[in-house]
């Protein structure tokens, strides 16, 4: 661990009138209880967004959610983000099935490794949301860690450090990783690893490849709220600053977010909920699930070009 500050945890629950919020952790992450999500009324919507907002990971368990009611209430939230890796479902094409069947032994898994979604589109998903349908008895969980509170604990100087520069995001790595250690399937890794010993990578691969720069510390549009925008996976480099002096500072930053002492880890059950705020947190799955399927489904929300 590099720091376990005291003081600076404040995931309590807000003053709620229309819904309960049980938080998960003391770094961030909240239950939402005693709702079914696919009949919230406008006062209770707005409530569980101010939630979603502060507790960067909300979850809801107990639902009953049809692709058509997954998308009325990601709808909600705004329109649809283009989804960078998978195909939709027949019928819904914004309901992107995540699912791992029992046999099933992939080298790489979708959603592996801290991230957050797509950060190499010009502008990158703001809202991400899973339903659980059939779920593992044990493994498969999924952990975030809060960037929001990991920015806040640095110290001014860095902070002034960090303020001029533009982290590059690029799917390079799990190109590379794809390419190493999974076989070619219809799998959102399997396809990536598909271009293997092509001679010329696919022009939506190549714009991926080249990616996007963002602000390192980006502002949440609606909270004004700053946060350390770098991941494991896609932060590829600094723009303007060589890969021998972007590498160590990277690193560090990608360690100082994800310490335990700023994460939160949901156990799913069949009929959970879940969305959090790629703008305000990172997020990883794990190989954790032989011999069991699991089956999930997101769709995502259209973000801006982050400042």
């Amino acid at each position: 661990m590099i720091l376990h500050p005291t003081g600076r945890f404040g995931n309590a629950p807000a003053d709620n009138r229309e819904i309960e919020v049980r938080p998960l952790a003391a770094a961030m992450g909240a239950e939402i209880v005693g709702v079914q999500l696919t009949s919230l009324s406008d006062a209770q919507f707005a409530e569980v967004r101010a939630a979603l907002f502060r507790h960067k990971m909300i979850y809801f368990r107990s639902q009953d959610v049809s692709h058509a009611e997954q998308e009325r209430f990601s709808l909600r939230f705004g329109p649809f983000a283009p989804d960078a890796y998978t195909k939709g479902v027949e019928g819904h094409p914004d309901v992107q099935p995540v699912i791992r069947e029992a046999d099933e032994r992939p080298g790489v898994i979708f959603g592996s490794g801290w991230h957050t979604d797509s950060p190499f589109l010009p502008e990158p998903p703001a809202i991400s949301m899973l339903y659980g349908v059939e779920i593992p008895p044990w493994g498969g969980d999924t952990m975030w860690a809060n960037s929001a509170l990991a920015y806040s604990t640095l110290s001014d100087t860095m902070k002034t450090l960090l303020a001029p520069l533009r982290v590059r995001m690029s799917m390079r790595t799990v190109l590379e990783t794809a390419q190493m250690h999974q076989a070619p399937d219809d799998t959102p890794i399997g396809r990536v690893a598909a271009t293997r010993g092509q001679a010329q990578l696919p022009a939506e691969i190549a714009r991926k490849l080249e990616g996007a720069g963002h602000p390192l510390v980006r502002t949440h549009p609606v909270t004004r709220e700053e946060a350390l925008y770098c991941d494991q996976t896609y932060a590829a480099g600094i723009d303007g600053l060589t890969s021998e002096e972007a590498s160590p500072l990277l690193q560090f930053l990608v360690r100082h977010i994800t310490q335990p002492a700023f994460t939160c880890r949901l156990r799913w059950e069949a009929g959970t909920f879940a969305l959090w705020d790629n703008r305000l947190c990172v997020h990883q799955a794990f190989n954790d699930t032989d011999g069991f399927r699991r089956e999930l489904y997101r769709t995502t929300v259209a973000g801006e070009v982050p400042a």
